[in-house]
Parts: C-alpha cells; sequence; structure tokens
C-alpha cells in the first residue's frame, strides 16, 4: 500500500481542500453513539460522482481500502466510522442532485447526500403528491445509505430496499455496475421494474460493500386521500399473547390499507415523552417499578402502547377502522383514530388548558400531531429525544445529532417471528438480560409483515462514563448471543460487530468470498462490512 502516493494523487484529482487529513479527519467523522474508535488516514469529500471511477482507479492501483458513507448518520450502528482500521473514507453527502423524477408514476432517482428533508422539499415545492419512505432518524438522514441498509419505516412502502427499482455502482477497480435492463431496455424500463432481466444483482450493494452507489431509483408512494393513525393501549402487560395473534390477524386482513403496526412497552415510550428520573433511581441505577408505575399515571401510558397507520380513500379506511376495532376487541384499551387535521386541532386546543395537566396534554399532542407528520410521509424529529434521554449535555445544532452531542446509544433490532408464545418469550429475555447489565428495557415490536417483527431495543448510557459504555458492549453481546440461541437475530448490526458475523457464516461467506475475490481482490471497498 502506498498511501502518500495515492493521497497526493486524490488532492490533485479533487482538489487539497477536499482531502482531509490528521486532526481534521477526527473532528468531521470520528464521533459516534456506540463509543468505536477507528484510525482514519484520511478522507475525500465527492463533489462529482464522475469523479468516482478515478478515485478508485487511484485506490485500485496503490491498493488503499476505501469507505463509503451517505451521510454518515449511520447513529447506534457507527456512525461514519469504518468496520475497520486504516479506511479512507469517501464521502458522498455533497452528491445532492435529484436526477430524475417521474412526476405521472412516482419515481425518484436520486443520489447519495439526498436527505429526507431534501426530497420532501422538493415535493411539496412541485405540489407531487407523493410520500417520503421516512425514518425516525430524521429528515437529515440519507435515502441511499438507509436503503442500502435495508431499513424500513412505516409508510406504505415499510420495506426500504424493496422500493428501489434501480442503482448504479462504481466497481472497485474504477469500472461501471449498471443493471441489465437498463443498458438493454433503457433507463424508463428500469426504474419501473425491480427484477430487470437476467441474474439479479443489484441487491449485492446492500449491506455488502461490492461498490459505491452513485443513483438510485425508488419507487414512492402515492399520498391517499385519507391518512388516519390508530393509537391503542394494552392496560395489563398479560394482554401481550392475545395483542399479537389480534395484530397479526389485522394485517393479515388489510394488507395495503394497513401500514407498519408499532408495539411499544411502557419503558419506550415513557423514554419518549418524560425526562429522565435521575433523582429516582434504585441502588442498581435503574428507575424502581413504583416510579415507573407513577411515571406511567403521570403521563397516561399503559403497559404497551400502540399505533398503526391506514392509507386509502376514506371508505376504505372507514371499513378497516371497523375491522381494527373488531379485532381488538377485548385487547386493546383507549383505541383512538386521528387523521393529521384533528391532531393539529387538538394540539391547538391544549394550549388554553391551565396547569401541569394542561402542560402535559400540549406536549402529548404535539407529539401526536409530529407522529401524524411523520406517518403521512414528512420527515421530523419526534423519534428522537428517546436517543437524548440518558445524556447530560446539550443539544448544540439546530437538528438534533447524537454523534455530535456526545449521546451513549447502541441499537439491538433482531428479528421476531409474530408467534405470541415466542414474543413473550423475547420481550422476557431482553427484560432479563438489559436489567442485568443495568439498562431499562426499551422494546418496540415494528411489524414488517403479518409475519414478523423487527424489534428495536436502543441500549442508552452517558458516553463519557468507560463503565457505562462496558456495560453496553457486554449487555449487547448477550443479547446477541442469547437472541440466536432462541431464534432471533438482527437484521442489521454496528461496525463493531461485524466482525462476529464471520464466525456464523459457513457457505455464504464462501459464496460472496468467491464474489469478492474476482470483483475485489485486494479487499479495498469496504473490509471488514458485513463479513
Amino acid at each position: 500500500m502506498d498511501l502518500p502516493l495515492a493521497i497526493n494523487q486524490w488532492q490533485t484529482l479533487l482538489g487539497a481542500s477536499q482531502v482531509l487529513l490528521g486532526e481534521a479527519v477526527v473532528a468531521a467523522y470520528g464521533a459516534d453513539t456506540t463509543g468505536a474508535q477507528r484510525h482514519i488516514p484520511a478522507a475525500l469529500r465527492i463533489e462529482d460522482s464522475t469523479s468516482l471511477q478515478d478515485v478508485m482507479r487511484i485506490a485500485d492501483r496503490h491498493q488503499v481500502p476505501v469507505y463509503p458513507i451517505s451521510t454518515g448518520k449511520n447513529w447506534g450502528y457507527g456512525a461514519a466510522l469504518p468496520a475497520r482500521d486504516g479506511c479512507v473514507i469517501l464521502d458522498l453527502s455533497a452528491l445532492k442532485k435529484i436526477i430524475a423524477f417521474d412526476a405521472e408514476l412516482g419515481v425518484v432517482t436520486l443520489e447519495p447526500g439526498v436527505t429526507q428533508g431534501m426530497l420532501a422539499d422538493y415535493l411539496d415545492t412541485g405540489n407531487h403528491p407523493y410520500l417520503v419512505p421516512v425514518t425516525g432518524a430524521g429528515p437529515s438522514c440519507s435515502l441511499v445509505g438507509n436503503a442500502l441498509e435495508r431499513g424500513y419505516g412505516v409508510t406504505p412502502h415499510v420495506d426500504h430496499f424493496g422500493a428501489v427499482t434501480d442503482l448504479e455502482a462504481v466497481l472497485p477497480d474504477g469500472s461501471l455496475y449498471r443493471t441489465a435492463l437498463r443498458e438493454a431496455g433503457g433507463e424508463d424500463l428500469a426504474r419501473l421494474f425491480k427484477w430487470g432481466i437476467g441474474p439479479y444483482s443489484a441487491g449485492l450493494f446492500t449491506q455488502g460493500g461490492f461498490g459505491i452507489v452513485t443513483r438510485m431509483s425508488i419507487v414512492l408512494s402515492r399520498r391517499p386521500e385519507c391518512v388516519k393513525v390508530c393509537f391503542f393501549s394494552l392496560n395489563d402487560d398479560a394482554l401481550l399473547e392475545p395483542a399479537v395473534a389480534a395484530i397479526r390477524s389485522t394485517l393479515t386482513k388489510l394488507p395495503g390499507t394497513l401500514g407498519a403496526i408499532n408495539l411499544m412497552n411502557q419503558h419506550r415510550v415513557l423514554s419518549m415523552s418524560a425526562p429522565f428520573p435521575s433523582n429516582q433511581l434504585g441502588p442498581d441505577g435503574l428507575i424502581p417499578s413504583a416510579v415507573i408505575q407513577q411515571l406511567g399515571r403521570q403521563y397516561q401510558i399503559m403497559p404497551w402502547t400502540a399505533f398503526a397507520t391506514l392509507y386509502g380513500t376514506r371508505r376504505t379506511v372507514a371499513a378497516a377502522q371497523k375491522e381494527m376495532k373488531a379485532a381488538l376487541s377485548g385487547v386493546a384499551s383507549r383505541m383512538l383514530f386521528l387523521s393529521p387535521g384533528r391532531a393539529k386541532t387538538l394540539a391547538k386546543i391544549a394550549k388554553w388548558i391551565p396547569g401541569a395537566a394542561g402542560k402535559r396534554l400540549v406536549n402529548m399532542t404535539a407529539t401526536l400531531a409530529q407522529s401524524l407528520e411523520l406517518v403521512a410521509g414528512r420527515p421530523n424529529e419526534t423519534a428522537m429525544p428517546l436517543v437524548y434521554w440518558r445524556n447530560p449535555k446539550t443539544q448544540k445544532g439546530l437538528l438534533k445529532n447524537p454523534s455530535r452531542d456526545g449521546c451513549g446509544l447502541m441499537w439491538y433490532a433482531p428479528l421476531v417471528p409474530m408467534r405470541p408464545v415466542g414474543v413473550r418469550a423475547y420481550v422476557d429475555m431482553v427484560k432479563r438480560i438489559a436489567t442485568q447489565h443495568g439498562f431499562e428495557p426499551l422494546i418496540t415490536l415494528t411489524s414488517i409483515s403479518d409475519k414478523l417483527f423487527d424489534s428495536t431495543v436502543p441500549l442508552l448510557f452517558e458516553l463519557n462514563q468507560p463503565a457505562a459504555l462496558a456495560a453496553a458492549q457486554a449487555c449487547d453481546k448477550e443479547l446477541l448471543e442469547t437472541g440466536r440461541a432462541n431464534g432471533w437475530f438482527p437484521y442489521r448490526v454496528g461496525v463493531n460487530t461485524m466482525q462476529t458475523l464471520a464466525a456464523l457464516q459457513t457457505d455464504s461467506r464462501t459464496f460472496h468470498s468467491r464474489l469478492r475475490k474476482d470483483l475485489d481482490p485486494h479487499d479495498l471497498m469496504a473490509p471488514g462490512r458485513y463479513r
């Protein structure tokens, strides 16, 4: 490897100001909520996607490993950090072009630096009736990056890579990858038909590091005539199993109308609604159950809270409401259906109610209004306060950035089959392991089909405390190992866990290694990423 010569040639190609070295790299890319640290010798800021072929030819010529990022905001999984030391970061956040938009059929082609907020502004400016495929990470995060991580959301296209039809990438030797249908049949058809023609290979660029994706086409959901959110609660933890069965039945009956259903335990909702009660902790550093119950009464939060989204015409949504009420009868309490407009009205009314009760109602209705904006395809930071729950520092910028603001966060995100007994066993496992390591068990179960939940469990801690970091690492490791033994395994992992995956694979790893031997013989493209 001849890094100095590669850096010199990159400076000539891109301009010296676009090649960061030393402390400038650490300041721009070194912060991470998981406490991970990496030696990053340089970072290249890419302002024109056409330069990437020459960037990779230089990397290939001098055998310098690289690690591409979209916006570097993969919070809780490593942010902008490479999976291994010694990689040069390729920062694609300046690639912000919306290359093409089919306003009639709702397909957008964009670059990696286009964020949820940028696409929302573009659609609003043009008065285009489509939904942004939002996530809880907020408006400053990349659409391409989330799709390549096979992320999911709450709008009708729950599976974000499932909505991707076409992409283009630069390979490790600097050559281009284009889909067969795009080359043989043209761009229009390639944007409209995901599977193309011949072997399907575009999926290799998700969670794989086979190349640098420079453009992606995504099918957007048309904004429906009616959007409503259904909120309901379980007033007893013992209702979890019948609720899971009812949720599965409802999802089966209402495909296309009912979006994802989120089921959150009391701890998780409190972490998004109430200040962390640091002066009421027990000797083990956890919130005592009596305090949780008291906060639940104060904030009107029951053992489990759920929200589901309905999309369609007014008549189909009205019919779906009846189906949901029937399916959840005897299980759900305080079932409420709200439209974005009604939520805004409630938020305005709440401001006129005096006293502490009025203040709590203002906060609750404001959160409701924001939540409905999110499921209506308008990105916001509704879910972000969770990450700051245990952070003693204040937010530094206009938008939340957990890495910059020193938050401690790791995600455990396993797939959990939608079987009532199994879900109960999973919840019990998380509670047991999390509390043993000194963490509040914050559990969300999000349906990604009528057969499967993805659960997200954030491990929140004070990042500047070494003991807290060590506890989070130990907790994450035990959750992974115990969950795997019981049939629950993550759909994505952080950069410090990727190496663990290699020991759990044989045939699949061999297959991917054979592909990589031809495409990337020097292992230059994102080495160690999911392998």
